[in-house]
């Protein structure tokens, strides 16, 4: 409970600078901006408009006026700057910068290795020299596609992509609707509405070879935008494997996105899951050894037998012939 408090704490103290910043802006974008619901944000202007000494006179009370609309601080009471970082906190986020600010789309690079130099300087206790070093460092550029999905999806406009599908080696070209931009296993990928497809896809940013920006809104449907991220599924797009999971193997749906077809009557299980790379799936299944069998695609079958007797002869060679 006091962890949930402190942190809401923080969060009011910091809210009055940024709404000095930010004159008019709208209760949505604010609740963006600041990572809360806008009921959330709502309440916390509330609980910021009741803070003040007893007897609650003019001069003692942050005063605000706000409403979903608009919201402005007419009193600041003094909080007019931001609360300092500890030398944690700032660790942290520097440690979280730098781990997504080479990931495409995931961040403004420019604005990223500015906020980087800023914290680098406080760190070293503000010395203008080598805040002043990191800041000539030039950020590297970002790739146009990836500046147009991100501005595409800052101002809720739809995009005509030309992509490559790595699982069907082919190049298309579709507008979508952009809806985020997801991180999964240091890969960034735009998760949009296919018109084409009529449905929700994934497209990495690596393998997007060009993207315009249309002069249309995008409209994803209401059910698209609400879905979680279970990330390839019903992707036509996407390989699917069949396998067939040996009872005491059961947890591994718990573990990955499987979709469980039928038990059978010696408790073994049938399931699909889809995969974005043949070798990746192939060594996943390799570290089940025998608990998990799989059944299809054929290419994938012949690469887990491949793989499988390649580790079989390299046992023998080094001399466990019994690994047979």
């Amino acid at each position: 409970m006091s962890s949930r408090l402190s942190v809401r704490l923080s969060r009011l103290l910091n809210m009055i600078p940024y709404f000095i910043a930010h004159p008019g802006i709208s209760a949505a974008a604010a609740a963006a901006d600041l990572g809360v619901t806008t009921k959330q944000l709502m309440s916390d202007l509330n609980q910021l408009w009741m803070c003040g000494l007893p007897g609650y006179g003019p001069g003692d009370l942050i005063d605000l006026s706000f409403s979903e609309e608009s919201i402005e601080v007419t009193f600041s009471a003094g909080i007019d700057r931001p609360l300092r970082l500890t030398s944690t906190e700032a660790t942290a986020l520097l440690v979280a910068l730098r781990s997504i600010v080479d990931m495409p789309g995931m961040v403004d690079p420019t604005a990223a290795h500015a906020a980087i130099a800023k914290i680098e300087s406080a760190i070293a206790g503000g010395s203008t020299r080598a805040g002043e070093a990191r800041e000539t460092h030039t950020p590297p550029r970002e790739a146009p596609a990836v500046a147009t999905v991100r501005s595409a999806l800052a101002l809720g406009r739809a995009l005509r992509l030309v992509y490559y599908s790595a699982s069907r080696d082919v190049v298309s070209e579709r507008v979508v609707d952009p809806i985020r931009i997801v991180l999964v296993d240091n890969n960034s990928y735009l998760q949009a509405w296919c018109r084409q497809a009529e449905g929700v896809r994934l497209f990495r940013f690596d393998r997007i070879e060009a993207a315009v920006e249309l002069d249309e809104q995008a409209r994803p449907p209401e059910h698209a935008t609400e879905a979680g991220l279970d990330l390839f599924q019903d992707d036509p797009a996407v390989p699917l494997a069949r396998l067939r999971i040996h009872a005491d193997y059961a947890w591994v749906l718990d573990q990955y996105p499987m979709h469980r077809l039928a038990v059978h009557l010696d408790g073994s299980l049938e399931a699909t899951m889809r995969f974005a790379t043949l070798d990746w799936m192939a060594r996943l299944l390799l570290g089940f050894g025998a608990g998990v069998t799989v059944l299809g695609p054929p290419e994938l079958v012949a690469a887990v037998r491949e793989r499988s007797n390649a580790a079989l002869a390299a046992y023998e060679e080094a001399g466990y012939p019994e690994a047979r």
